[in-house]
Parts: C-alpha cells; sequence; structure tokens
C-alpha cells in the first residue's frame, strides 16, 4: 500500500527507495540528540494498515529505546494481540478496515482500562476527535507530528498521562468547555426538577395527611352520635330522620376521603384536555356554560384530581347561586399554567370569611344559620390537590354580583436535551 504520509523524524531516509526496516543505523543517533528522552523502555503494539508507514513507526520506536512487542492491520487483530502481547501502550490508527480505531479503542478500554492508547491519524476531523477521546484514548497526536512528539505521547500514555497534538487541542478545548457548559446547565436542571419533585411529593402527603386528620375525626364523632342516638329514648319518626341523615353525611364523607386518597396514592399523570374536561362536566347542568381560548395546550395531571377539583367548584357555585342563576366556566392560557375561573351568581364572599372558606369543614355561612347543605370540605381539598399538582385555588373575585374562584392548572416544563417531556 502506498505510504502518502511525511514522517518528518526520518530525515535523509524518506528519500530512499528501500522500505524501512527494525534497525536504528543512522537513524538512531538523530533521534538520540533530538527527541529521546531519559524514559524507560516500554513494550508497544502498533496498529496501522499502512505498511509503510507502520514500519516506519517501529523504526522510530526501537531507536527511541522501546520494544515493540506486536503489530497490526486492522482492530480485529489488534484486540487479539493486546491480549496475548501485555503492551504498556497501543498506537492506533483510526481508519482501518474490518474495525477501526474507534471501536478497537472503546474494546480494548473496556477489557483493559488501564492500558495508555495513542491515537495517531492524518484527520483533525472535530467528530473524530471527540469519539476516540470519549472511546478512551490517552492521547491524540498526527502523524505529519516530529518524532519526539510521537515518543512522548508514548510515554504520558503510558504514566496515565494525555498528550494532544498542538494543531487539534484548541477543537478539542472549544468541544470540551462547550460540553461542560452543557453538562452544567443539564446538572442544575436535573436539581431544580429533583426539588420540585421532591416539593410536590411532600404537598401530595401534605393532602393525605390533611384528608385523614380532617374527615375521619368528623366521620367518627357523626358516627357516634349516630350510634348514641340510637341508644336514647325518642320519638320513632325523629330518630329515623336524624340517624338517616347523619349516616348519610358519614358515608358521603367516607367516600370522599376515599376517592381523594387513592388518586393520590396512585401518582398518575395524563395528558388533559381541560376544556373538554369542563365541557363533560358542564354536560351534567343545563344552567353551566363554557368558553375556552381556542388552541390551547393539553397539561400533565392526575385526572381524577383535575376532574374532583372542578366538580366541587362547578358544585360550589350552582348551590350559592339563585336557582336561576348561571354559572360559567372561562379557560385562558397564563403565565406557565391554564386559568380555569368559575363564577357563580351568588351574593358574594364577606372580607372576613375569604380565608377561612378554604379551611376544613368551614363555610361562608356560620352553621346555625346554614341554608345551603354541604360538609364545607370542597374548597379545602380543592386547594389542596390543586397545589399538589403545582397548581393552586384562589378566590380571585367578589361582590354582591357574584364570586369568580380560579384554578390555576401548571403547565409542562420544557424539556431540555435528552430528557423527554
Amino acid at each position: 500500500m502506498a505510504d502518502p504520509f511525511p514522517r518528518p523524524w526520518l530525515g535523509a531516509a524518506a528519500s530512499s527507495a528501500e522500505p524501512p526496516v527494525r534497525r536504528s543505523t543512522h537513524l538512531a543517533s538523530a533521534l538520540i540528540h533530538s527527541t529521546v528522552h531519559e524514559a524507560r523502555s516500554l513494550r508497544v503494539v502498533v496498529v496501522d494498515d499502512n505498511d509503510g508507514f507502520r514500519e516506519s513507526l517501529i523504526e522510530l520506536l526501537v531507536a527511541g529505546g522501546h520494544s515493540v512487542v506486536g503489530e497490526a492491520t486492522n482492530g480485529r487483530h489488534a484486540l487479539d494481540l493486546v491480549g496475548s502481547a501485555s503492551p504498556d501502550v497501543v498506537l492506533m490508527d483510526i481508519r482501518m478496515p474490518v474495525m477501526d480505531g474507534i471501536e478497537t479503542t472503546r474494546r480494548i478500554k473496556a477489557d483493559h482500562p488501564h492500558l495508555g492508547v495513542v491515537a495517531l491519524t492524518a484527520q483533525e476531523d472535530e467528530t473524530i476527535v471527540r469519539e476516540m477521546l470519549v472511546a478512551g484514548a490517552s492521547g491524540y497526536v498526527l502523524k505529519d507530528s516530529d518524532g519526539d512528539v510521537i515518543l512522548n505521547a508514548i510515554a504520558e500514555a503510558a504514566g496515565g498521562g494525555a498528550v494532544i497534538s498542538p494543531t487539534v487541542t484548541p477543537l478539542v478545548i472549544d468541544q470540551l468547555t462547550e460540553a461542560l457548559g452543557r453538562e452544567r446547565r443539564r446538572a442544575r436542571e436535573l436539581e431544580e426538577a429533583h426539588v420540585a419533585l421532591v416539593e410536590r411529593v411532600s404537598r401530595r402527603h401534605e393532602l393525605v395527611a390533611r384528608l385523614g386528620h380532617e374527615l375521619r375525626t368528623p366521620i367518627t364523632v357523626i358516627l357516634g352520635v349516630a350510634k348514641m342516638l340510637g341508644d336514647r329514648d325518642m320519638d320513632p319518626p325523629q330518630r329515623e330522620e336524624m340517624l338517616e341523615r347523619l349516616v348519610s353525611r358519614a358515608g358521603a364523607l367516607a367516600r370522599l376521603v376515599e376517592r381523594f386518597e387513592s388518586a393520590v396514592d396512585t401518582g398518575s399523570e395524563d395528558r388533559i384536555d381541560v376544556p373538554a374536561l369542563a365541557r363533560e362536566i358542564a354536560a351534567g347542568s343545563p344552567r353551566v356554560r363554557v368558553s375556552a381560548e381556542p388552541g390551547l395546550p393539553e397539561v400533565l395531571a392526575n385526572r381524577v384530581l383535575a376532574q374532583r377539583i372542578l366538580e366541587e367548584l362547578v358544585d360550589n357555585a350552582c348551590r350559592f347561586s339563585p336557582p336561576d342563576g348561571d354559572v360559567e366556566i372561562s379557560i385562558t392560557l397564563g403565565s406557565g399554567a391554564l386559568q380555569v375561573r368559575v363564577s357563580d351568581r351568588g351574593q358574594g364572599v364577606r372580607s372576613e370569611d375569604r380565608d377561612r372558606i378554604f379551611e376544613p369543614l368551614e363555610q361562608g355561612e356560620a352553621l346555625d344559620a346554614r341554608v345551603h347543605q354541604g360538609a364545607g370540605v370542597g374548597l379545602s381539598l380543592g386547594r389542596a390537590a390543586a397545589r399538589a399538582m403545582d397548581g393552586d385555588l384562589v378566590l380571585e373575585r367578589t361582590g354582591p354580583t357574584g364570586s369568580t374562584f380560579m384554578w390555576t392548572v401548571a403547565l409542562p416544563p420544557p424539556a431540555f436535551p435528552g430528557v423527554r417531556a
């Protein structure tokens, strides 16, 4: 095979018509004075499919005081040779038949992680440089480098160091700097995602704990009272009516707890078309009207919780509006979230009650003057569920003509490279 690569370390020998051989002769004296530094003799395997260049490398190595323990013309041959020759360093070409230098280096490093591999090639291609270094090469030297550069690269690789050709180094530094920047950004994004996940899990546990503490206790009390009433003397019709009411209320609360517990425990998320979900809920009542901006994106949320939040808001709006009053659901796009507004036609919420209505077992009406039936858990659980899904539920406005509650539903964050949204 023709040898197209210049070999500056050969001097006058490069013009000889005879192929180079392993003896050092006149070449050795030049190398001893200009390129060879005091160092231990290394065992080297030379891998190159160009016969002339491979022989030249062998002559350089012998003159430099090293032992060439094997030579190969392709990667597959090199793999077998490395296992039997036990070299200190492999001098590896990249463009070869059967198996190229990148794959060969990757396999050698997998089996012999401490073995130094120096890539020796005519290629300055950025992709080739990066792939060879990622494969595990300890150095990257161009074939037209001076002999002392090649010998120094071998010595550094054997000692665990690395040498990259000066003409290649700027490309590598630029790429490594860029890659480092990407990895730092990725690390920050992963850290932020981890913190958000921990906070989200914490909010879900808080929701479950709140349900258990705030709802199971009154359920137990209600059932206890029902049992006590059954043991006392009371007019049969009155006792029966009170018992039925208490048992019914207790059963409804228990089912509500079960629905929320099962929804939060699953932790599942689905892509939800919020306007479609709103229309599905509104279909059960002719009083409820839905309007939505066109082209709204889907959200990632627990469907059971999302449906329950919207049902609670609509049910609350219907109960506190006049029988002929309309309830409106409006869905718009906000900053990083969908905004779902449910408006009623009630008498509004007093300023002193605006925070209290979100507390467990509370309503805007006093217990002894209550005309709208309900357990007082809808808004409390709705807010807890919304926050468990990175959103919120607030009273946006209220007045004599009605109130508007706004549920914000977080949009999925944009994916960063390598991570699927």
